[in-house]
């Protein structure tokens, strides 16, 4: 029997719509990870993108543990010396809830060219609402 190898025109996508709200950060992420990367199919295949396009809705409602809230931070430096800057959480989620969620996917991908294109096709929406009533997006719980 031989290994079937996915060939990127071969793959379907669906597009599936999960709600975040209650939902740990860290295991909301790495579940949205999982399927970007396609490993909930059969055909997965390493060095290809197999996976579904996901809209995130509701991520301003994204549940962080513990202390996260007061404690954790982003950090940025512009490069010169003195400029890093850092973020609070909670001022991200106030301002910017699609960011974080975002940013906890894109460190769950691959540090290359395949994961920057799964990278493409995560969609978040601090709100209920979305644009993409037209791919006929089917909802998904997450067992978390």
């Amino acid at each position: 029997m031989k290994t079937y190898y996915a060939k990127p025109g071969e793959v379907e996508r669906e597009w599936l719509v999960v709600d975040a709200t209650d939902i740990p950060l860290g295991r909301l992420a790495s579940e949205v990870a999982s399927i970007l990367k396609g490993k909930r199919k059969p055909q997965y295949t390493p060095n290809v993108d197999t996976g579904d396009f996901v809209i995130v809705v509701n991520a301003s409602k994204v549940k962080l543990t513990g202390n996260k809230l007061a404690d954790k931070k982003k950090y940025r430096h512009s490069g010169f010396p003195g400029g890093l800057k850092e973020t609070p959480i909670s001022v991200m989620l106030a301002k910017r809830p699609e960011r974080v969620i975002e940013g906890a996917v894109r460190g769950m991908l691959p540090k290359n060219t395949l994961g920057r294109a799964m990278g493409k096709k995560l969609k978040v929406y601090g709100g209920p609402d979305h644009p993409h009533q037209a791919q006929n997006p089917r909802q998904i719980t997450l067992e978390v």
